[in-house]
Formats: structure tokens, sequence, C-alpha cells
């Protein structure tokens, strides 16, 4: 039974998503063993039609390892791999290209089911394939010929464009053409890269088998050049960091934003599409969370944010023309276009001092020190404009700003004109700390 409280919140919730995402350009890479594992797969194509109609461009490249290796067996041929490399020889072609039409055509009745009891009843989606990629032989690396295993020469990024634009679902197998008529087998991560990035795709989700992890522990987020950081150092599982350079390839080549996604999980497009935090590994060029000055648009974000402490008595209570008057002095804290925190600081330069005011948090976001991010940036800024003190006015949070340095002061060791300002009902604890 559905809590319906519960699924109207979230569905509110992604309104602004769906918002963001319509006649945007996804490109979707998924193994053969996503397409083998049954269950799951439906699945996974439901949640595609299901994106596919809120008006997103898609793109799908799927691998076709598994499917390959089964032919080979079937015809007793042993698979030949050199760093991590397909040998492909002409038997293996063949196998190559059965299991790429297989794929296609599994892929295609998936998309086209449309039986009245599916999550897809009454939908139609035409997805369309092609020689999209030019290639060209890997050739002979170590003294290996590699035959027919290729790379990617071009994408024909106006075709796929102008299918997408007619509202088309473009499905790309992993295999390349040559001007001279030869067909080469591709990795299909590499396609999908380079698909991504000639597209300069809005996102590339890639769907793995297993979630990404760096030294052992879940990551949710990293910039490209941390990410490539990491991966010069060996920190991610050898399963992981191929998709992880894929990742990093991906961003330094244009895509705004590449999502690594366990792939058994279910519904892990829609987690990580529709809700703020995500259900897999974000890679971006810039980060996903900065710490800023505030600005002009961030005005109805700090209200919203601060309001339920003003209600509480935490905060003073500030008008829109306060904080437009003050912006200046504000900080804030920006997740995925949600301001989930802010700081302020008011100087008072006559007596080299701040005060450190509307120190805020997202009840969502706490205790994963960003208050203490907001406040070392603070004091960066105070020790900047040359103050040497500062103070801060709390009813609540006292050993909070204790635990910090922050010592007990009077209120006659605050400036002058903040004496005159004091609202002596709130009866607000002075504290202050030497920079």
């Amino acid at each position: 039974m559905i809590d319906p409280a519960a699924f109207v919140r979230w569905f509110r919730g992604a309104l602004p998503y769906i918002h963001a995402h319509r006649g945007r350009t996804f490109v979707i890479h998924f193994g053969g063993e996503a397409v083998a594992d049954e269950p799951r797969f439906a699945s996974l194509v439901h949640d595609i039609a299901l994106l596919h109609g809120l008006g997103i461009r898609l793109v799908l490249v799927p691998g076709i390892r598994p499917q390959i290796e089964t032919r080979l067996q079937r015809r007793g041929i042993a698979c030949r791999y050199h760093r991590g490399q397909r040998i492909t020889d002409a038997t293996a072609l063949e196998c190559v290209k059965e299991a790429a039409g297989q794929v296609r055509v599994e892929i295609e009745a998936r998309l086209s089911l449309g039986v009245a009891d599916s999550p897809m009843a009454g939908m139609r989606l035409p997805v369309i394939s092609g020689n999209f990629i030019t290639a060209k032989p890997l050739g002979v690396i170590d003294g290996i010929d590699f035959q027919y295993t290729g790379e990617v020469r071009r994408v024909d990024a106006a075709g796929i464009q102008a299918l997408l634009a007619q509202e088309r679902l473009v499905l790309i197998p992993p295999l390349g053409y040559s001007p001279t008529g030869e067909v080469f087998n591709l990795r299909a991560e590499t396609v999908a890269t380079a698909v991504a990035t000639a597209l300069k795709a809005d996102k590339f989700l890639i769907l793995m088998e297993r979630p990404c992890y760096l030294d052992e522990e879940p990551v949710a987020q990293l910039t490209s050049s941390e990410a490539r950081t990491h991966l010069n150092q060996a920190r991610f599982p050898a399963p992981v960091a191929p998709h992880v350079e894929a990742a990093v390839t991906a961003a330094e080549g244009g895509v705004e934003r590449v999502h690594l996604l366990d792939r058994h999980l279910d519904g892990a497009l829609l987690l990580e599409l529709f809700t703020r935090d995500g259900a897999g590994t974000l890679i971006s060029r810039q980060p996903f969370e900065s710490l800023r000055p505030a600005r002009l648009d961030d005005i109805p974000g700090i209200l919203e944010l601060i309001a339920p402490l003003e209600r509480e008595g935490v905060l003073v209570k500030r008008s829109r023309e306060k904080l437009e008057m003050d912006l200046a002095d504000y900080c804030v804290i920006e997740r995925d276009g949600l301001v989930i925190g802010c700081a302020a600081l008011h100087a008072f330069p006559e007596v080299k001092m701040g005060e450190l005011a509307c120190l805020a948090l997202h009840p969502d976001y706490r205790g994963e020190n960003r208050g203490r991010r907001l406040l070392e940036h603070i004091e960066a800024q105070a020790h900047r404009q040359g103050l040497e003190r500062l103070f801060v006015l709390t009813t609540r949070t006292l050993h909070w700003f204790r635990e910090r340095g922050f010592r007990p002061a009077a209120f006659t060791d605050l400036p002058v004109q903040r004496q005159r300002c004091y609202n002596a009902q709130r009866n607000s604890k002075v504290l202050i700390k030497c920079l």
C-alpha cells in the first residue's frame, strides 16, 4: 500500500527536476549484463520510457560483452584480451555482429511493449539505430594485432541531434564503420563517452555492476580533477576505475554532469534524477555543492531557510528589504540550486570587530561540518578585512560556539553601535573570539 502523503511529497519535490530535465539530452550506458538480467532490465526499460515521456532526449549505448562471450563459448573459441581490450578476429567479429543484433532487437522489443497491464500502456517509443560511429582499427599494440577491434574516429552528432529533435530515442550499439566499409568491434563505454562528449550532453549516466567506492567508502560527488587525482593514486576498486575514467573524460570533454549508478538498485535512474541527494556518484567539472557570496536571486532561498528559525526565536526576524541592504555581508552554501546554508559578517571596522550573524542550515543537511565551513569562511573574511575579534549573539547554540573558541563576554564588550540595537527581551548571550 502506497503512503499517499509520502507519494504527494515526493511528487511535489520532483517537480523542479521535471521542469529542469525537459528538453535536455541524456546519454545512458549500461552493460550487456543489464540486458541479460531479465527482471531488472524490464524495470530499467520502464524507467527509460518514463524519462522519454517527461520530454528528456535519450541516447542509449548498451554493452554486449557477455552476449559475445556466450557465442564464442558455443563455438568452442577462447576469449582473447590484451590490456583489457578484446582481440577481434574474423570469427569473433561474427559473434560481435550477432550479439549486437540480438541486444538491439531485445531493447527495441522492450521499448515497443504497450499492453494495458504494463507501465508503458498507451506509449509509443520510436527507436532509431544507425551508423552514427565512424571507426578506425586499433592496430598493433605490444606486438598484438587487434584486427577488427577498433576505436572511435568520429561521431555523427548532427545526425543524432536531428533524430532527438524529432522525439526519437536513439540506440547506438558498440559497432563502428570505416569509410572502406569495414565493421569494427568497439568498447561500449568508450562509444558512450564519445557520444556524450560529441553531443555536449547535459547528463551522462553510467549504470555499473557495483556502486562507486573510494577507499572502500561510498562517495557522493567528486569534481573531475579530484577524481583524476584519485585515479592516479589507484584509490578506486579495479572494476570501478574504468567507469570513473570514462566519467572524467566526459566531464573534461564538456559534459556537465556524469552519474555513476549501481544498476542493481531498483529505480536508480529515477532516484538520481528526481531527488536532491541522488542515489549514486556525481562527477562534474564544478562542485555540486559550493560555498560562495550571496547573490540577489538567493534572497528567496535565504528567507525560506531562516523562516523556521525565526518562528522558533532562534534567529532575529529579517525582512527582505533588510536582506537586500546587507546582501554583501552574506555567504551561502548552494547545493544543486538550493540554498542549504547561510551566514553573514557585519563589520565594525572602527573597533576592529565583526559580528557573525544569521548562521543557519537546512535541517536535512546538518551534521556534515557545513556549520564549521561557514564559520571558517566568515573568520577568513574577517581576517582579510583586518578585524581582530568576532562576536556572536545567541540564545540556543551557546555550547556549539564555545566548542569552537568563542568565550563568554559582557554586553558592554560589544561595539557601541551594536549595543544600541541590542534586544534586551531576547536576552541573547554574548560570545567573542579573538582571531
